[in-house]
């Protein structure tokens, strides 16, 4: 008998309540295309829209990578996508949220950052 695989990290899921707890209203912008493997992110890099009457409004890219080099690969796809500059300076927000795999545990610890006007 085949071991029952492992069922996959849902990094989006604990970011939605991450946010909600942070006092965010938030929505899942990311799409799956039917049939495919693909999904279609939001100005091609954020998976999340935030808003909040205090904070202002805020694009998420989460990942549940196993490490810096997943975190840093993000960064870079922000940074290269020339829309990410145009929802900077609209007054928009971008933040990288990563939960990665702690060694010899089933725990996540989160990785943040966000991402600043003139950051390119």
């Amino acid at each position: 008998m085949k071991p029952k695989r492992k069922k996959p990290f849902n990094a989006t899921g604990k970011a939605v309540k991450h946010l909600e707890a942070d006092g965010w209203t938030v929505s899942v912008t990311e799409q799956r295309i039917p049939h495919t493997f693909i999904t279609r992110d939001t100005y091609g890099f954020a998976d999340i829209l935030a808003c909040s009457p205090s904070r202002g409004i805020m694009l998420v890219q989460v990942t549940g990578g196993t490490g810096i080099s997943n975190f840093n690969a993000r960064v870079a796809k922000i940074k290269a996508e020339p829309r990410h500059a145009i929802w900077l300076a609209s007054g928009g927000r971008i933040r990288v949220m990563s939960y990665e795999a702690v060694k010899g545990s089933n725990e996540r610890a989160l990785r943040e950052l966000e991402i600043a006007s003139g950051a390119s």
